[in-house]
C-alpha cells in the first residue's frame, strides 16, 4: 500500500473530470457548475486528498483564515481580561455567532482565528496579524460601545465587517436586526395578554441595540395608553437581570409583564420571581429576546424574540468574502428582522 499522499490527479480520475477542473474547484472559482462541484467534493471525501494550502495561497494570494475578533474598550488587567474570555465562551449568543461564521466558511475551506481585543496592545496585534496578511479580513463582535477597534479597522483600510451598527459611525459594513420592531413585537405580546403594568429590564444604554429595543417598546406602548413605563438597566447578564427586576420590584411591586433584552436577563428575572413567589406568567408574563438555548431550557420555556444569529453571522462573513474578492468595495448595511416565539412564560 502506498503512503504516498493523494494528488489533484487522483481526485480528477476518482471525479472523472480534468485536473483543471479540479484545481478550480479546490481554489473556490465561482464559475464551476454546482453538479460538478459535488462530484469533485465527493472525489475529495473518497480519496482523502488534502489541498496543500501553502500553495494555494500563492496561487490565490489569500491567507484563507478570517479573523474573528470580539472587542471591548478597556485597559483591561490580566484577570479581567481571562474574566472577560470566560464571559464571551459561557454566553449562548458568541456560540450562536461562531456557529454561523464556520457554517459559512468551512465549505470554503476556510477558518476562523478567534482573537481578543480588550487592551491597546490587543487591538494593535489584530491590525499587525492583518497587516501581514495572515488572515483576510476581520468579523467583529464589539462588546462596547466605545471600542476604538472599528474606527481602527477602517483607518488601517482592512476589510472588516462588524455585527451590529456600531455607536460610532465608521465607513464600514455591518449586519444588524430591526431591534426597535423587536421591541414593538414584545409591547404588543404584552398587552395582548393584558397586562397593565408593564416594565422592562434594558441592555447597557450606551449600545445603539439596547436602545432601539427600549425605544419600540416604550413607544408601542404609549400608543395604547402606558405613557410611563417603568425602566431597569441591565448587563445582559444573569446576575443583572435579577439585580435588575429587584430593584423594579422595589418600585413597583404590582408589575404584571417584563420584557427583558435577552435571554440570559430574563432567566434571571424569572428565577427571581420564583424565589418571591410570583408564578410566571400567571402573575407576571416574561418575555426574552435572541431565542437563545436559555429559553427552550428556562423554567417555565421562555417567550422570546428571536435574533436569527446564525444567518446574521453567515451573512457577515458572505460580505467579508465580497470585500475581500473586491466583488464588493462600499461599505454595506443588511439589516434582518425579528420574530416573536411564544412559549410558556407570556
Amino acid at each position: 500500500m502506498s503512503n504516498q499522499a493523494p494528488t489533484l490527479e487522483d481526485v480528477a480520475r476518482e471525479a472523472g473530470v480534468s485536473r483543471a477542473t479540479v484545481s478550480r474547484v479546490v481554489n473556490g472559482v465561482r464559475n464551476v457548475d454546482p453538479a460538478i462541484q459535488k462530484l469533485v467534493h465527493r472525489a475529495i471525501e473518497r480519496t482523502g486528498y488534502a489541498p496543500n494550502r501553502a500553495a494555494r495561497s500563492l496561487v490565490t494570494r489569500r491567507a484563507e483564515t478570517v479573523a474573528l475578533v470580539v472587542s471591548g474598550a478597556g485597559d483591561l488587567s490580566q484577570e479581567t481580561q481571562e474574566a472577560f474570555v470566560a464571559r464571551a465562551f459561557a454566553d449562548p449568543f458568541f456560540g450562536r455567532v461562531v456557529s454561523g461564521i464556520v457554517g459559512f466558511l468551512r465549505p470554503r475551506c476556510m477558518y476562523p482565528v478567534l482573537m481578543f481585543a480588550e487592551s491597546p496592545e490587543d487591538r494593535q496585534e489584530v491590525l499587525t496579524y492583518l497587516r501581514q496578511g495572515r488572515a483576510d479580513g476581520a468579523l467583529v463582535v464589539s462588546t462596547h460601545a466605545d471600542d476604538p477597534l472599528p474606527a481602527l479597522l477602517a483607518e488601517a483600510k482592512l476589510p472588516t465587517v462588524l455585527f451590529a451598527r456600531p455607536a460610532r459611525e465608521v465607513p464600514l459594513s455591518y449586519v444588524d436586526l430591526d431591534h426597535r420592531h423587536g421591541g414593538r413585537l414584545a409591547a404588543e405580546r404584552l398587552l395582548a395578554r393584558g397586562c397593565r403594568r408593564p416594565a422592562t429590564v434594558t441592555g447597557p444604554l450606551a449600545l445603539p441595540a439596547s436602545r432601539e429595543r427600549l425605544a419600540g417598546f416604550r413607544d408601542t406602548l404609549a400608543d395604547n395608553g402606558h405613557p410611563h413605563v417603568p425602566v431597569a438597566e441591565g448587563g445582559f447578564t444573569v446576575d443583572s437581570g435579577v439585580a435588575a427586576m429587584e430593584r423594579l420590584l422595589a418600585e413597583q411591586p404590582g408589575v404584571d409583564g417584563v420584557f427583558a433584552a435577552n435571554d440570559l436577563m430574563a432567566q434571571g428575572i424569572c428565577q427571581l420571581l420564583r424565589e418571591r413567589g410570583r408564578r410566571v406568567p400567571e402573575d407576571v408574563a416574561v418575555i426574552g429576546f435572541d431565542d437563545s438555548g436559555v429559553a427552550r431550557s428556562c423554567t417555565p420555556p421562555l417567550t422570546t424574540v428571536r435574533q436569527p444569529v446564525e444567518q446574521m453571522a453567515a451573512e457577515m462573513a458572505r460580505l467579508l468574502d465580497e470585500l475581500v474578492r473586491q466583488n464588493r468595495t462600499d461599505p454595506t448595511r443588511v439589516l434582518f428582522e425579528p420574530e416573536l416565539v411564544v412559549r410558556e412564560t407570556a
